[in-house]
């Protein structure tokens, strides 16, 4: 049988990468994907205004475990807005628009995602999929035909939490913006970097009461399809059921 995580392991080591776009002069490519402009904007509760009552690092830290069963009562927008922010949001956009500084590490400030979110039960939202633009801090709706939380929890292996909870995040992966720096390496940290923004939700949801559930099982191709998405240019990488415990 062929390895094929041992021979991706070999061959994104540094000695057998090639020279970078980065390094070639190649301009880098844009911080935030386009969206569709006819589509209605929903504006969120500014990161500063956004009052959070709940907990201290270190319970939430000790507290923070994976939940899959979550109570019926919906989560506010400012909340939502809350778990966006300390997930992706922005402190700083280089006045070149090379890079960016968010609430979560990234290697090379690359910061290669995307994130969509399946809304169930938020105040003021209509249930369907949202992305999140995180340099404007606001949400464009994307999908809110009727029975996507199905085709999308039956795209996780029917995974009841997908739709029983308040929201799912759903990352996408840009390649490219990882690898534009760092070459073939760049799919290693796609999958470190993405293991980062899961830990802030799951810390952060938290000081809202709420439990967090990681969802690594789904069907690549599925779940992609859903989201109109290419799988090579973008496609799913993590998926993240969130809801009031």
């Amino acid at each position: 049988m062929k390895k094929i995580g041992e021979e991706f392991m070999e061959m994104t080591k540094y000695h057998n990468i090639s020279e970078s776009d980065q390094k070639k002069g190649v301009a880098p490519p844009l911080l935030q994907t386009d969206y569709d402009k006819t589509k209605q904007i929903i504006d969120l509760p500014k990161p500063e205004d956004i009052k959070i009552h709940g907990g201290n690092l270190r319970e939430a830290i000790e507290n923070r475990v994976s939940v899959r069963v979550y109570a019926i009562e919906p989560m506010t927008l400012e909340e939502l807005a809350w778990l966006l922010w300390t997930t992706q949001g922005i402190k700083e956009i280089h006045d070149k628009k090379i890079y960016t500084r968010r609430t979560v590490p990234s290697a090379g400030a690359r910061h290669a995602f995307e994130t969509y979110v399946l809304i169930n039960k938020v105040e003021g939202l209509k249930p369907g999929v949202y992305r999140y633009l995180a340099i404007d801090h606001k949400l464009v709706e994307y999908n809110l035909e009727e029975g996507i939380q199905g085709k999308l929890a039956e795209a996780a292996y029917g995974q009841k939490m997908v739709m029983t909870g308040s929201a799912t995040f759903i990352w996408v992966a840009i390649p490219y913006r990882m690898c534009w720096r760092y070459v073939e390496r760049g799919y290693r940290y796609l999958h470190l970097d993405v293991g980062h923004v899961c830990q802030n939700l799951y810390l952060a949801a938290e000081s809202i009461e709420s439990g967090v559930c990681a969802i690594a099982a789904f069907h690549d191709d599925q779940m992609n399809n859903l989201l109109n998405l290419d799988g090579k240019k973008e496609f799913v990488i993590y998926l993240a059921s969130i809801g009031k415990k």
